[in-house]
């Protein structure tokens, strides 16, 4: 296939070509973008100062995303988040994970997930591309041949919009996700920033940070932002995934993150049921960030729409079963100003 300029090898795994994409809008927002695991590697958009920012954590080495193991920026699944025990019983049949959290816990994908493996580009324009790949019947474990596409749109002024879907010839767990680190500060504590998000609800955890199947109210707890707070004021860290309040399905108000030191604002739009929000409280430090930034604790802020975690478990959650015949979809937009 012949690429358009904005397209440039970066190398190989495995014998495959390796390949970045940069995306640019009208208003000069940027976007760099890698088939390898079809993964986020940078963002550019205009600030409140007009001026232009970095929206995203990133590296400067291909080495680091082929390890990756804070997923920064790439595509999550079969099923993103935790399945408890790294397990599931489906039609009589129970499927065994890999359990690469502590052993335990099946976590993003496994071993080696949609954000560990190369995608192919099949569409690029200046201003997006699309990614797919196969999944064979049993990778990682999963029944079911799934077919994936990932596409990144960077629209004017400074909104990141992300789509995925996929088929299926078996039923099958699909649950995918956007793992980017996001900033508004480069160099500053994500706990200096007010969250709010739309969700009268959250999924309590157990001691694995799996689920326990309770819907709980947010209400009263530190995990109530229904109104802005910032978030090193509650005394916790987070890595919870929220109830959205509004319809399943329909492209709505999520979330708004917001920096009162320079005024930098994100919203998350999606359409879907549940909102992971991550603190990067746990992320490693690296001295291999993009403009010499270093990552660590703290250094940025994932928002990442998903169905519920440990959904294969818990018949009360929504539905993570795709039967053939049926289209998963999701849209995402991670809009800036």
């Amino acid at each position: 296939m012949h690429f358009p300029d904005n397209v440039a090898g970066i190398g190989q795994f495995e014998g495959e070509e390796l390949h970045e994409v940069t995306l640019a809008a009208a208003s000069g927002a940027r976007a760099r973008v890698l088939s390898w695991g079809a993964t986020l590697r940078d963002l550019i958009v205009p600030g409140p100062d007009g001026g232009l920012h970095r929206g995203a954590l990133g590296f400067t080495d291909l080495d680091s995303y082929l390890a990756n193991p804070s997923y920064l920026g790439a595509t999550c699944g079969r099923v993103a988040n935790r399945i408890g025990g790294g397990r599931f019983t489906l039609e009589g049949k129970t499927y065994e994970l890999a359990r690469n959290e502590r052993g335990v816990t099946h976590l993003h994908g496994g071993a080696r997930g949609f954000s560990h493996r190369p995608w192919k580009i099949a569409a690029v324009e200046a201003d997006s591309v699309t990614f797919t790949r196969t999944a064979a019947d049993g990778e990682e474990g999963y029944p079911g041949k799934l077919d994936l596409s990932s596409t990144y749109r960077l629209l004017s002024p400074g909104v990141l919009r992300v789509e995925m879907e996929a088929r299926t010839d078996a039923t099958t767990p699909v649950n995918l996700a956007h793992h980017s680190y996001f900033t508004l500060d480069p160099g500053h504590s994500s706990h200096e920033w007010t969250a709010e998000i739309a969700a009268s609800g959250y999924t309590p955890l157990d001691a694995l940070k799996v689920p326990t199947g309770e819907i709980a109210a947010v209400e009263g707890t530190g995990y109530d932002l229904r109104r802005p707070r910032r978030l090193g004021d509650s005394g916790i860290t987070y890595d919870i995934n929220f109830v959205l309040d509004q319809p399943l399905g329909e492209l709505r108000f999520a979330a708004r993150v917001a920096c009162p030191r320079n005024g930098r604002t994100l919203e998350v739009w999606t359409t879907e049921p549940g909102l992971q929000l991550y603190d990067a409280s746990m992320l490693a430090e690296t001295d291999k960030g993009l403009d010499g930034l270093t990552h660590g604790k703290h250094a940025g802020i994932c928002l990442e729409a998903q169905n519920f975690p440990d959904a294969v478990n818990h018949p009360g959650f929504p539905s993570p079963w795709l039967r053939p015949g049926e289209l998963y979809r999701q849209v995402t937009e991670y809009r800036f100003s």
